[in-house]
Order: C-alpha cells, then sequence, then structure tokens
C-alpha cells in the first residue's frame, strides 16, 4: 500500500463511527483534492476528502459553517486533520440538480431562491470574505491570454488583436466592480448542487466563496460552462433571478432590467473567458484533459454573447474567427 493509503485509511479507522470502515475512492475535481466513499458494515456512508498541500481545508470547513448557519444545506464536516490534509463529511448522495424527474425550471427556481442565503454570507469564523476585486478579476482575465491563446493554441497576438483583448478585459472588470457586492459561492452550476434525500438542494464546492458581483452565481447556473441551455429558459430564469434579488433587498428598485442583464451578460463573458482558461491550464499544468472538450461550449458562449453588445461584437467576431475554429481542432485528447 502506498503512504498516503495506509495514513487515509489509519485514520478513517480512528475518527468514523461507521462500524469496519472502508474506502473506495470516487473522483477527484478541478484541484488536488480527492473523494472516497466510507462504508460501513450496516450500509451507511461518509465522505472522505483527501486534500494533500498545497490544497487545504480552509476555508471550505469555515463556509461550511457560515452557510448552515444561514440556513443553507451543506455537508455537515464530521471531522477533520489539518496537517494530513483529511476530512470526513456527511454523504449527501449522488444525485446532481439535473438527476431528478422535477423539471429544470423548477429545480433551477430553487437554485436561485437559494442566492440570497448565499448572498448573505460575507464572512465566517475566519473574517470577512475575500473580496472580487479588481486584481483578482484582472489575474483571471489573464488565464485566458496566457493558458489558453499561448500555450495551448499557440497564438501571438497582433497589435490590433491585442487591443481588442485589453479592451474586453477592461470592460469585463469594469463591468463587475459596478455591481452590488455580495456574498458569492463561485462555483454555481449543475454540478456543484446536490438533491439531498429530503429533495432538498444541497451545495457543495464552496471553498472559494467571495464577496462579489450580484449576478455572478446566476450567470454560472444559467450559462453553465457544462449545460447549453435555450435562451428563452436563460431569459425567463434571469428575469426570475431580477424579481428574487430585488424581494430580498440586494437589488435596488432603481436598477432595471435592461441594466441587470447587461450586468449578467458580461459577467457571464468574464466567467466563461477566466474557465475556458483554467481548463486550458488543467491540461497542460495539471495533466487533467477531460476538461479541454468543455473550452468549444464556454467559446461559444463568449462569441454569442460579445456579438450582442456594439462595444464588444469585434472582439467576439474576433474569437469566433480565430480562437475558437483552432479550440476545435486541437479536439480532446485521450486519456494518458
Amino acid at each position: 500500500m502506498p503512504q498516503r493509503e495506509v495514513e487515509r485509511l489509519n485514520w478513517v479507522r480512528t475518527v468514523s463511527t461507521l462500524p469496519e470502515p472502508q474506502v473506495k475512492m470516487l473522483a477527484g475535481d478541478a484541484s488536488f483534492r480527492r473523494y472516497y466513499r466510507v462504508t460501513g458494515s450496516h450500509q451507511q456512508t461518509e465522505i472522505l476528502v483527501d486534500a494533500p498541500p498545497p490544497e487545504a481545508l480552509e476555508p471550505f470547513h469555515s463556509v461550511a459553517l457560515a452557510y448552515a448557519k444561514a440556513g443553507l444545506q451543506v455537508p455537515q464536516v464530521k471531522a477533520t486533520n489539518i496537517q494530513q490534509g483529511f476530512m470526513l463529511l456527511e454523504d449527501l448522495g449522488d444525485t446532481l440538480l439535473l438527476e431528478t424527474k422535477v423539471s429544470a425550471r423548477h429545480r433551477y427556481q430553487q437554485a436561485i431562491d437559494l442566492l440570497p442565503k448565499v448572498m448573505s454570507v460575507q464572512a465566517t469564523r475566519l473574517g470577512p470574505l475575500p473580496a472580487y476585486d479588481k486584481a483578482l478579476l484582472e489575474q483571471e482575465n489573464g488565464l485566458f491570454m496566457d493558458w489558453l491563446l499561448k500555450k495551448h493554441l499557440g497564438l501571438t497576438l497582433s497589435d490590433h488583436e491585442l487591443s481588442l483583448w485589453q479592451h474586453f478585459a477592461s470592460v469585463m472588470t469594469k463591468n463587475a466592480l459596478e455591481q452590488p457586492q455580495v456574498g458569492v459561492h463561485r462555483d454555481y452550476h449543475s454540478r456543484n448542487i446536490m438533491v439531498n434525500s429530503a429533495q432538498e438542494l444541497a451545495l457543495i464546492d464552496f471553498q472559494d466563496a467571495v464577496v462579489g458581483a450580484i449576478t455572478y452565481d446566476a450567470v454560472s447556473l444559467l450559462r453553465d460552462c457544462y449545460v447549453a441551455w435555450p435562451t428563452d429558459f436563460v431569459d425567463e430564469l434571469m428575469g426570475y433571478a431580477y424579481q428574487v434579488f430585488q424581494k430580498h433587498g440586494y437589488l435596488a428598485a432603481t436598477v432595471d432590467l435592461s441594466r441587470f442583464r447587461r450586468w449578467f451578460d458580461l459577467m457571464g463573458l468574464q466567467r466563461h473567458t477566466k474557465a475556458s482558461g483554467i481548463f486550458a491550464r488543467l491540461y497542460h499544468r495539471d495533466g487533467k484533459p477531460r476538461y479541454l472538450g468543455d473550452i468549444p461550449q464556454t467559446l461559444r458562449y463568449i462569441v454569442q454573447v460579445a456579438k450582442q453588445y456594439d462595444e464588444l461584437a469585434a472582439y467576439g467576431h474576433w474569437v469566433e474567427q480565430k480562437v475558437l475554429p483552432l479550440a476545435e481542432q486541437r479536439g480532446t485528447p485521450c486519456e494518458p
């Protein structure tokens, strides 16, 4: 047995309340964390998180406590070992947002209804959540240039292309910072919202929570990198989110729907710009090719939305004509 596996099993046997616990790997994610299901002899289960350095168990634990206090369903943290990087969680099951017979519209309205509670969490026992500020936004924009354009596609931008990019990035940052700043889950999408045994929506993967733009989580949900919904579905639920945010006092009555829509659309552009850069980085830096197949969808979102705004139309056309075809040509490499 590898040493890490021995340490993991010994720790679980020490802290788990399950009789004769056994550990079976579930999956990894975009970080270096790994997840395991712990089973006992009486069919009870728990989830083991293995977060070796440089990963950490904080701030997941602190955000989980704050979310639970705000009335959100999250996995209960049963035990932690900060030094070894192990955490034992309540098992919420395997059912994701879209894997039930309930209509997608109803489930997505439920998910939007949870967002005011998410917005209310702007601090944890560790102090205020990090600000999604200008420096972080610019750093995220840079992932697109450094990892997708340069590293993955091998592009060298002309002066005109560089000017298009700089203007686009500037508009993205300005748009995010002019919005009301609230608590943001930061990865609020179909793969991180689960349906528990009581048919309630439960949240996972919230360790990167920040205080940022009010539209960020809504656009993460409705313009998911992994699920492409029809325009009328997105528009209807975006309007529903607008009403919910105003009802709960997070959006002033003076903000009309057209302004909210622009915030929403451009926030989606920023998120998909970041995501496509991260997907390329996961492949080249971390050896995880499975996200490469999601890059074309993120680029299509950018093209679709940018072309609706005069100030960004030229950029959208450039992505459509030059960047998207190259990304599609690269395809998805086989798993090593």
